[in-house]
C-alpha cells in the first residue's frame, strides 16, 4: 500500500495515456490487471474484468479514435496516483476540451482500480449538435 511520487505517475501517464487514443482496446487493457474495476461518468456502476473492459473499450475507443488525453499533475493516493488530465476531444469540426481527474490504483505495474471523474455535459451536448447537423444535411 504505497503512493507513487508525482515523477512517478507522470511516467506513468505517459505510458498509458496515450494508449486512449487510436482505437486499439487491447493495447490499453494491457495496463490492467485481469480483475480490474473501471468506471466513469457513462458508466458509474462500472466494468469488472478485462474481457469486460475491452468490449467497453470497443465501443467507446471506436467512437472516439482522435481524442487525447494528457496528464496535468498527480496527487499521491493509496497504491497509486489521483491523476488530473485534459482531454481534447474533435467532435465534427471543433476541438472539445475537458478536464478532470481518475483515480489510478496500481499492483504490480499494472491498474487494478481505476474510476473517472469529469462533466460530461459540454461533450455530450456537443456530439449531439454533431450527430442533429449530420443528420439534417442528409
Amino acid at each position: 500500500m504505497r503512493s507513487m511520487t508525482q515523477d512517478e505517475a507522470r511516467q506513468f501517464a505517459e505510458r498509458w495515456l496515450p494508449a486512449w487514443t487510436g482505437n486499439n482496446p487491447v493495447k490499453l487493457a494491457s495496463f490492467y490487471t485481469d480483475d480490474l474495476f473501471y468506471s466513469d461518468p457513462t458508466l458509474p456502476e462500472g466494468v469488472v474484468g478485462k474481457e469486460a473492459f475491452i468490449r467497453y473499450l470497443s465501443k467507446l475507443l471506436g467512437n472516439n479514435p482522435d481524442w487525447v488525453w494528457t496528464h496535468e499533475s498527480a496527487i499521491p493516493m493509496q497504491d497509486g496516483f489521483l491523476n488530473r488530465w485534459r482531454l481534447d476531444a474533435p467532435v465534427g469540426n471543433r476541438m472539445i476540451t475537458c478536464r478532470g481527474v481518475c483515480t489510478v490504483q496500481m499492483t504490480d505495474g499494472l491498474i487494478y482500480r481505476n474510476e473517472t471523474y469529469f462533466d460530461t455535459l459540454h461533450l455530450i451536448t456537443a456530439i449531439r449538435a454533431w450527430n442533429t447537423a449530420k443528420t439534417g444535411a442528409r
